[in-house]
């Protein structure tokens, strides 16, 4: 420790994460897809030569754990001595590490002269990896149907791409000149990443920089362990469910029980339901990935994200459950059991600290998947995108409006830029007025994107949630409106499932609006000056005032009815 140059320390983590901020960078400048490019459905990772994960970039929170498991078993499968300098190894295998099949990881080796010193990884969401519908999202009963599964493979030698593999993966998908074009763009951010870390290996010297690795880790991980120490020690336990699981009506019980104690978090699933031939199963790399999140949310936002930090993540996760699946288990719909099961942890820690949990939100990935033949150039497209909710309101503010929730970071599509790429028209974009959970501090609302397909024929994949049960409240407040997905809403309208598969005539209409989030304290103690607000920003309307929050608005003045909001609050 005492050859340690605190400045240099400093110089040296940054460093680490502006090399995975950098890849990054390249990575989203250089893909073809809008979900990749504009939505920013990717992670950046580097490891040290003990597969010690060093820093992570912060587009994707759900990729947090994820790749801390993947990455080791993929070079492990692959074997550490059959790398070279400039190769590159291509996986999604989900039982193997992964996650879902649309999130393909590359990863290089990284040498300083002729050792090796590590390894980087970018993770990316691509649009289509094939299988049975288009997007690859889909209500499927076995992974086999979902797309194809690559298992840890050479895809790139020397930085040249393997054509014989690359042309067996894109025999597989839809959109062929996008997936192409995104898994160049990754192969340009490891490659960005090597060669700012070769710099950083060079002006430090590849054994100073080892040193300061391991000093690195174990201070991260007493830092870790000193917040761990200032929160509640104990036991806390919720439950909650996924609405159902797209091919049958029962909800999916979702069991969290949270220990806090001197040896870290330790996060137990036990009595979660059996995994399903449905597409609500997590891998175990899912799990870990919520159970890390968790705790990065209630420890100080300074604390860095390596391998010192996921010593205190602990996990019982059973074998054979939604939160640990075994094949031929489908797990496109992973992410969405995974978002849910982070609300119920959250839920769980609320007694303990209810200043830093939030009531509960979105809490699903909300999948919006289609494809088909685009009649400007004959070729087979496919978009996905995710769709923004309500996010649960919070110890001393509302929940924000139409958001991401919790580990996902994905921006919604503009729809200048999609409309631009895709045969399609988003006719009505807008925040869904009275959809918040009423509180004190109210949940933030839900968001409605209607879909037209006006010249051709297409596939409409809604893989989603909470069409059943909006997102509850906390300490009084009330839950969210559930979400509805539509099709033709102005004309025979359908109400659709939230996991289904539908094929579109010209001319049909795909609407989604999204929950709103939860609501934080009782609604009777709102600021009325907040709920005057609200109504004249036409959130809320002036009945829903009255009615739940018990104030009572002079819309024709816009103003605050003291009597009458003291005679409805008295009662």
């Amino acid at each position: 420790m005492s050859s340690i140059d605190p400045i240099k320390f400093e110089v040296i983590r940054n460093a680490f994460v502006e090399v995975t901020e950098e890849m990054s960078a390249a990575l989203r400048r250089s893909a073809y897809s809008t979900n990749i490019k504009t939505r920013c459905d990717f992670s950046c990772a580097i490891f040290d030569r003990n597969l010690n994960v060093l820093a992570q970039s912060f587009a994707q929170a759900n990729h947090l754990g994820s790749l801390v498991r993947m990455v080791p078993l993929a070079v492990e499968a692959y074997g550490a001595e059959n790398f070279n300098p400039g190769d590159g190894i291509v996986l999604n295998d989900p039982f193997l590490g992964g996650v879902h099949l649309n999130d393909i990881t590359i990863i290089s080796p990284v040498y300083s002269e002729g050792e090796l010193f590590g390894y980087v990884a970018s993770l990316a969401h691509h649009v289509d990896v094939g299988g049975g519908a288009p997007a690859s999202i889909g209500a499927f009963q076995e992974v086999y149907q979902e797309g194809v599964i690559i298992p840890p493979v050479q895809l790139v030698d020397d930085w040249t791409i393997c054509d014989d593999v690359f042309r067996l993966i894109l025999s597989q998908v839809r959109a062929k000149r996008e997936t192409a074009g995104d898994f160049r763009a990754q192969i340009a951010s490891n490659n960005t990443g090597i060669r700012r870390l070769t710099t950083l290996l060079e002006r430090h010297g590849s054994d100073v920089v080892s040193e300061y690795v391991t000093e690195l880790i174990e201070y991260t991980d007493r830092l870790t362990r000193a917040e761990i120490a200032k929160l509640p020690h104990g036991t806390y336990h919720a439950e909650g469910v996924v609405d159902n699981d797209g091919f049958t009506d029962d909800p999916v019980k979702l069991v969290c029980s949270i220990v806090i104690d001197d040896d870290g978090v330790l996060f137990d699933h036990t009595g979660s339901d059996l995994q399903r031939p449905a597409p609500v199963n997590m891998t175990l790399s899912m799990a870990y990935a919520g159970a890390a999140y968790v705790l990065r949310c209630i420890v100080d936002i300074d604390v860095a994200i390596n391998a010192g930090f996921y010593r205190s993540v602990r996990m019982v996760a059973p074998e054979g459950t939604v939160v640990n699946c075994t094949p031929p288990a489908p797990v496109v719909g992973g992410w969405e059991t995974h978002t849910r099961m982070v609300d119920v942890m959250f839920k769980a820690l609320s007694p303990a600290i209810p200043d830093k949990v939030p009531a509960g939100t979105k809490a699903m990935i909300c999948h919006a998947g289609f494809g088909g033949v685009d009649p400007r150039s004959g070729e087979f497209y496919c978009f996905l995108e995710t769709l923004g909710g309500g996010y649960g309101g919070r110890i001393a503010s509302d929940g924000p409006d139409a958001v991401q929730a919790h580990g996902q970071n994905t921006e919604n599509a503009p729809i200048e830029e999609t409309e631009m790429s895709y045969p399609v028209r988003i006719t009505r974009y807008e925040l869904v007025n009275d959809s918040e959970g009423p509180g004190e501090f109210r949940g933030g609302l839900g968001l409605r994107r209607d879909y037209e397909f006006l010249d051709h024929e297409a596939s409409f994949t809604v893989l989603s949630d909470r069409d059943r049960w909006g997102p509850w409240g906390l300490f009084g407040g009330e839950a969210g409106q559930r979400a509805s997905y539509i099709l033709n809403p102005d004309g025979e309208a359908e109400e659709l499932g939230s996991k289904v598969t539908v094929p579109l005539k010209p001319g049909d209409v795909v609407s989604y609006r999204t929950c709103g989030g939860g609501g934080y304290g009782r609604p009777s103690e709102r600021d009325p000056e907040r709920v005057l607000q609200d109504v004249r920003e036409g959130k809320v309307s002036a009945e829903r005032a009255a009615e739940v929050y018990r104030v009572a608005i002079n819309t024709g003045t816009w103003t605050v009815d003291e009597t009458r909001t003291a005679g409805l609050r008295s009662t």
